[in-house]
């Protein structure tokens, strides 16, 4: 064979090489395909306690599982487009994906004595898994035309056609992809679920959907407003600008905000707010509004639960064990509170073990009701709704403090019954700083009298310990004096 016709062979197999199906087809695939199995073995350790500190543990964690995922893919591309023999390389530079491929001169470029050059084009590429997907497909285009001999420098490869399409789009058409785009970093989860419907509900309460995305409008809207509102515009614009790399960073200032004063109830009144369910019932004993006659008793035990527990909410809601919690295996009487949830499984001890039985929270009948509402849960929002029902409850029955006070009053009770923080954290669910912070915030003139009290009282019983033991020290001393006298009489 001549070298001409060897040449011409070897180029038409290059050619049917790059034509080959196998990772150009993969690029084309369903996004799912890409990230379905990305966080399949992923448990990012339960870090967060709902704090801000705790949250951006966890999505750290996140944000580097999804970076080594996307690394191994890449490597994995450019491994495969070397085994194919294309004549291009992907490459990450900063947030976005560049080609790199040897090829004839740019216009303009005066590079003495050379034909062809490395060249790394930009093509509007992100970093990310779509967009390397996007990159493979470009690849294989490009490793084409150099196969063929016939690239040409055009608008798309000097970058022009990139910069042209960086033009600027609203709030509304951000939003319409805005959840697909948000889960190709993230698991899906029960819980992050939850977060990104509360990041799409922000959104739409607060910006006009026809303006657009910029730095200064969404800027705008954040110094409008104040304190906890505009620290919580802060961090889910913040969110939003990151998903969809709109390449600005915001500059403005989170508000110190003060929490208002609350009175954390004590226990006399977490008792006497317990009856107040059956007060209720008894009340509207002949209404027909089946939803109060059926449920009050189940409202009534998730209270004594909130209280005994410490629990969040959505903790009872969220594939509730109750097997276990029926179980004659559980002599502890704990709660297992599911995986699912904000800081993960746990398995809760009573803060205060006789509410159990006082409450009656073993009672088959409310956990029936429960059972059943569980069942009708299909989506985050019903597990929303049920929680906003526990407040609805507390308003209805005449109760005058929060859910989330019962879970304040076990971070105070565990202060006063000399539990260690880190056990009284870990029951609760949250961080010793977090603890700490609560049960100092909430503590109360009263409960300082309370611990101050116990305090003193225990040096006043110490105190009369110690006097009473050198009471009777000096008590046996006389006694042993007393019979060293008696034996010297003796030997007289």
């Amino acid at each position: 064979m001549s070298r001409q016709n060897q040449g011409n062979c070897d180029h038409q197999k290059l050619i049917s090489e790059t034509d080959t199906p196998s990772l150009h087809e993969d690029a084309n695939t369903d996004s799912g395909d890409w990230f379905a199995d990305m966080f399949a073995d992923f448990e990012p350790q339960n870090t967060t306690d709902g704090s801000y500190r705790g949250t951006m543990a966890k999505i750290k964690a996140t944000e580097l599982h999804y970076q080594a995922v996307f690394e191994q893919k890449l490597v994995e591309a450019n491994t495969n487009l070397k085994r194919e023999r294309i004549r291009v390389t992907i490459k990450q530079t900063g947030n976005s994906l560049q080609l790199r491929a040897t090829l004839p001169l740019k216009p303009g470029d005066n590079s003495v004595g050379k034909q062809k050059k490395q060249y790394d084009l930009s093509l509007g590429i992100p970093a990310n898994l779509e967009g390397l997907k996007t990159a493979i497909e470009e690849s294989y285009e490009l490793g084409k035309l150099i196969a063929r001999h016939t690239f040409q420098w055009n608008e798309k490869y000097l970058g022009i056609k990139s910069r042209e399409k960086q033009e600027i789009k609203t709030i509304g058409e951000l939003l319409d992809t805005f959840e697909e785009k948000y889960y190709q970093t993230r698991q899906k989860t029960i819980t992050s679920q939850n977060t990104f419907a509360n990041y799409l509900s922000v959104i739409k309460r607060n910006f006009p959907l026809t303006h657009l995305a910029t730095k200064e409008n969404i800027e705008a809207i954040i110094n409008s407003v104040q304190g906890n509102k505009k620290n919580e515009l802060i961090a889910v614009t913040s969110v939003l600008i990151k998903t969809f790399n709109l390449g600005f960073q915001l500059d403005v200032k989170r508000d110190h905000v003060t929490p208002a004063y609350r009175e954390i109830p004590d226990d006399e009144k977490i008792i006497s707010a317990f009856h107040m369910f059956e007060k209720f019932a008894l009340s509207r004993k002949n209404t027909n509004i089946s939803d109060e006659i059926d449920t009050w008793e189940m409202w009534r035990w998730v209270y004594g639960m909130l209280a005994t527990f410490g629990l969040r909410p959505r903790e009872l809601f969220v594939e509730p064990d109750i097997n276990w919690w029926m179980s004659t295996q559980n002599i502890d009487h704990t709660w297992k509170v599911n995986k699912n949830t904000k800081t993960g499984y746990r398995e809760v001890i009573p803060f205060v073990p006789e509410w159990i039985e006082l409450f009656d929270l073993r009672n088959s009948k409310p956990l029936n009701i429960l059972e059943r509402k569980v069942e009708k849960i299909a989506s985050v929002q019903n597990i929303n709704w049920m929680r906003r029902d526990i407040s609805r409850w507390f308003r209805k029955v005449g109760i005058q403090f929060q859910p989330y006070d019962l879970r304040h009053a076990c971070a105070i009770r565990a202060h006063l019954q000399g539990i260690p923080i880190k056990a009284a954290a870990d029951n609760l669910g949250h961080t010793v700083d977090e603890h700490t912070k609560t049960y100092q915030r909430w503590f109360g003139i009263e409960n300082r009298k309370k611990a101050f009290g116990e305090v003193i009282s225990q040096r006043s019983l110490i105190e009369l310990q110690k006097n009473e033991i050198l009471a009777l020290r000096m008590e046996n001393e006389t006694l042993r004096l007393e019979v060293e006298k008696l034996k010297l009489l003796e030997n007289v």
